[in-house]
C-alpha cells in the first residue's frame, strides 16, 4: 500500500478523493498498489467530513511523516503552495499538482528540486484538466521537434466568443450568462484578461522548448475589447475569433510566445472548438498537426488527470520519470513586436472610401472587408505579412492623418 497525502479540499481537491473511492480496485490493478489517503490538508472546519480521521491543519504533520510517499497539492496559487510543495520534495516525497500558476511560475525551480532528490514532480491537470498534453508532448510526441503549440486553453473564455458567434449575445451579456451557468468566476479577470491561457502557455512553451518561458515575458491580451462589429467581420473574412496562447521557436534559438485574440479561419481545426472545450494544436516536424480536445477544467476532468499522475508516481516511486526542463533568462523570449503577422483592422474616418485608400496607399496589399451594417464612415481591411511594430508605427501615421483605428486584430496561421 501507498500512503499519500491531499493537500486541498476545494472542488478538485473532493474530486480527487471521489476518483481514488470511487475506482480503488481498478486503480489497484493499474498502479499494482494499492493507494490510501492518509492525510488530508485543511484550512478551515468542516462539518461531518466523509474522512473525518484523515483531516488535519498540519503541515509539518505531512512533511515529517516517512510513510507518505506522493503529496498531492490541489490548493492553488503560490502561496503557500510553492513552500509545501518545494519542502516536500526536499524531503523525498513526489508531488502532484493541478496548479497552472504553481507550474508556470516555479516550473524550473520545482523540476529541479525533483531531479536533485530523485522523485518525481508531475502536473498533467495544469494545462488541459482532463485533456492529455503534458504526458504526450513529453513522450509519445519525443521523436518530433516541436515546430509549435497553439492552442484554445480557457474554456470561459472560448463559451464566450462562441455566443458572441452563434448568438450575436455582445461581450457583457455573455460574460453574464457564463458566470450564471458557473463557468465564469465572480471575478472573471483570470480568464477574460487571459492571466489563464497564459500561464498555461508557459508550460507548453517550457516543455516544448525545453527552457522556461515565464508569464511575465509573454504579450497577454484579453477579450475585453472584442466587439459583435469584430465577430461579424471575421465571419464575412471566412473565419473566427477565438483567444489563443502560441508559442514557437524563433530562427535564432530563442521563441515567440504571446496570447492574444485571433482571426482564426474555419479550415483550421481549431476553428469548431466550441463553447466550454478546448483544443491544443501540436506542430511536429515528423507528426504534422496532433491536436487533442475536450473539457479544458471542471472537478471531475480535472481530477481524473490528477489521478492519473498519482498512479504514475505509484509506478515509479523508486526510478524518476525524465520530465525537466532548465531556468529561460530575460532575453529568450522574442519582443512581440518584432514577429510578422498579418493583421486586421477596423477604423472609422469622415469619409470611409478616402480613409482606406490612404490605408492602401500605407499597407500595399491589404484587402478590404464589408459588413451588412457598419456604422457611417467605418471601414476595414486585412493587410499582408508585416512586424507588429511596422503595422503599429503606420496605423499611428494614419490616424493623426483623420483616421481613428477602432480595433486591431492579429491573423492566426494555424
Amino acid at each position: 500500500m501507498v500512503e499519500i497525502a491531499v493537500m486541498g479540499y476545494g472542488v478538485v481537491g473532493t474530486g480527487v478523493i471521489e476518483v481514488l473511492a470511487k475506482h480503488a480496485e481498478g486503480l489497484t490493478l493499474r498502479a499494482h498498489e494499492a493507494i490510501h489517503v492518509k492525510y488530508v490538508l485543511v484550512r478551515r472546519d468542516f462539518p461531518n467530513p466523509p474522512m473525518m480521521g484523515t483531516f488535519t491543519k498540519s503541515f509539518d504533520q505531512i512533511l515529517e511523516d516517512p510513510e507518505v510517499k506522493i503529496v498531492v497539492e490541489v490548493m492553488g496559487g503560490l502561496n503557500p503552495a510553492y513552500d509545501y510543495v518545494r519542502r516536500c520534495l526536499l524531503a523525498g516525497k513526489s508531488v502532484v499538482t493541478s496548479n497552472k500558476e504553481l507550474v508556470a511560475a516555479k516550473g524550473a525551480d520545482l523540476l529541479q528540486v525533483a531531479r536533485d532528490k530523485n522523485v518525481n514532480f508531475l502536473f498533467e491537470a495544469s494545462v488541459g484538466g482532463g485533456i492529455p498534453i503534458i504526458r504526450p508532448m513529453s513522450q509519445c510526441l519525443a521523436a518530433n521537434d516541436v515546430v509549435g503549440v497553439a492552442g484554445i486553453l480557457n474554456g470561459t473564455t472560448n463559451y464566450i466568443l462562441t455566443k458572441m458567434f452563434r448568438d450575436g449575445t455582445d461581450f457583457q451579456s455573455a460574460l453574464k450568462q457564463a458566470q450564471e451557468l458557473g463557468y465564469a468566476e465572480r471575478d472573471p479577470s483570470a480568464d477574460v484578461e487571459g492571466a489563464d491561457a497564459c500561464r498555461k502557455i508557459c508550460i507548453l512553451a517550457s516543455l516544448a522548448y525545453g527552457r522556461h518561458v515565464y508569464p511575465e515575458q509573454v504579450h497577454t491580451e484579453g477579450i475585453t475589447r472584442i466587439t459583435l462589429a469584430d465577430v461579424e467581420y471575421a465571419e464575412t473574412w471566412g473565419g473566427v475569433v477565438k483567444l489563443i496562447g502560441e508559442v514557437k521557436r524563433t530562427p535564432d534559438n530563442r521563441v515567440s510566445c504571446i496570447v492574444c485574440p485571433m482571426f482564426i479561419g474555419r479550415e483550421s481545426q481549431l476553428a469548431n472548438v466550441d463553447d466550454v472545450f478546448n483544443g491544443i494544436m501540436v506542430r511536429g516536424d515528423v507528426t504534422g498537426d496532433v491536436v487533442f480536445y475536450g473539457k479544458g477544467a471542471g472537478k471531475m476532468p480535472t481530477a481524473s488527470a490528477v489521478v492519473a499522475d498519482v498512479i504514475d508516481c505509484v509506478k515509479h516511486l523508486k526510478a524518476r520519470k525524465y520530465l525537466y526542463w532548465s531556468d529561460g533568462d530575460p532575453d529568450y523570449v522574442e519582443d512581440y513586436r518584432e514577429a510578422s503577422r498579418i493583421f486586421f483592422v477596423r477604423a472609422h474616418a469622415a469619409d470611409a472610401d478616402a480613409a482606406f485608400e490612404k490605408a492602401a496607399a500605407a499597407f500595399p496589399g491589404a484587402s478590404r472587408l464589408h459588413r451588412k451594417q457598419a456604422e457611417p464612415g467605418e471601414f476595414a481591411f486585412v493587410t499582408d505579412h508585416l512586424q507588429e511594430k511596422v503595422c503599429d508605427e503606420k496605423l499611428a501615421q494614419l490616424q493623426k492623418e483623420g483616421l481613428t483605428v477602432d480595433s486591431r486584430i492579429r491573423i492566426g496561421e494555424m
